[in-house]
């Protein structure tokens, strides 16, 4: 019985170590140290995503975002969802109030806050994800090939990353379709437990 109770203690403590591994930064957002570091000129980041053999995605965020932590300690600390994004896409954080200086496509300079505004991303997080080529003259709304507002499961999350990453938003097959075609997929392999 003791040992039960210990071995419960433990699996809690560390569970509780990890969701407090993510690192918060000054403007009160949480850090992944793979996420990208840029001058927030949109255009450029396309482009240095595509010459590392990824695509671009933007997550707006905002402190005290209980959404954003969820997404940061469950969904960015699961091995599977964090090594596909990390292999597949260039992250760039936004603080939906902030006001670092960002360069849209159309060539416009905002603050990060007056990009969000301009943009209309209201919800935190909000992944937005790129095309491959940066488009002339069009701001990043409608450049977008998909936009995630909110916080969502495990497999809802992966499988938009997925879903851009093999340009479904080309083909015939809404994302909805897709994810529920992956979702009993999972079924079926006996993997889904989450969702």
């Amino acid at each position: 019985m003791m040992r039960r109770a210990f071995i419960a203690l433990a699996a809690i403590v560390g569970l509780s170590a990890q969701a407090w591994s993510v690192e918060l930064g000054e403007d009160g957002l949480h850090k992944q140290n793979w996420f990208s570091m840029t001058f927030r000129d949109v255009a450029e980041d396309i482009e240095t995503a595509k010459a590392d053999g990824k695509r671009l995605v933007m997550i707006f965020e905002q402190r005290g975002c209980i959404y954003c932590a969820k997404m940061h300690e469950e969904l960015l600390a699961d091995p599977e969802v964090a090594e596909f994004i990390k292999a597949n896409f260039m992250v760039v954080q936004y603080n939906m109030f902030g006001d670092e200086e960002v360069t849209d496509l159309d060539g416009e300079t905002l603050t990060e806050k007056t990009a969000a505004r301009k943009w209309g991303y209201v919800f935190t997080p909000t992944l937005v994800f790129l095309p491959e080529d940066a488009p002339d003259n069009v701001p990043v709304a409608q450049a977008a090939v998909a936009t995630m507002p909110g916080a969502f499961g495990k497999w809802t999350f992966l499988n938009m990353f997925k879903w851009v990453s093999e340009k479904g938003y080309e083909g015939e097959e809404h994302f909805q379709k897709y994810h529920a075609r992956i979702i009993n997929q999972l079924r079926e392999e006996g993997r889904l437990n989450a969702e």
